[in-house]
């Protein structure tokens, strides 16, 4: 039985990792399904002590989503203005993204409205067209690497479980 129930947990744990692809925080489901495993299975041997450790690396993974896409801007010449406005865009494009192609419109939202976040925030500053455009390109591709490193945490959190689970 205890078998079957790990069998369970490792595919809900695979469905939490997915959901990266609609920019849901599948790296916090999988703690929280690591935790509610731990909980209800007296004879884990996930300790709380590895469980805040996966808490501080996603957190960790989220700080680094975030100083990616701000230098990726800044490397391009963005102000602050810039890197705000690609942080509320990329938020904002991943919400708007969302119902589209069956929930994948997320990534390309998330990444296009950090793109048009940050050309907005550099026109605001009355940057020239091609400055802000570049910006914008710094602030896209800062976003599209944090966005792998987060996807590799997960991955590194799934491959931890099996560990745990089996």
């Amino acid at each position: 039985m205890s078998t079957t129930i790990a069998i369970i947990t490792f595919a809900l744990l695979v469905i939490a990792f997915f959901t990266h692809i609609f920019s849901f925080p599948a790296n916090w489901l999988i703690i929280l399904i690591l935790a509610a495993w731990s909980w209800l299975s007296p004879d884990s041997s996930l300790t709380l002590s590895t469980l805040l450790v996966f808490v501080g690396i996603a957190f960790l993974g989220e700080c680094i989503e975030f100083v990616l896409q701000t230098f990726g801007a800044r490397k391009y010449g963005s102000s602050s203005t810039g890197d705000w406005g690609a942080f509320f865009g990329a938020i904002c494009g991943a919400i708007i993204g969302a119902p589209f192609f069956f929930g994948l419109g997320a990534l390309a939202g998330a990444v296009g409205g950090a793109y048009l976040g940050c050309l907005g925030g550099e026109l605001i500053k009355r940057r020239s067209f091609s400055e802000a455009r570049m910006a914008a390109k710094g602030a896209m591709i800062g976003k599209i690497l944090g966005m792998a490193v987060k996807i590799g945490i997960g991955f590194f959190f799934l491959v931890q479980s099996l560990e745990v689970l089996f």
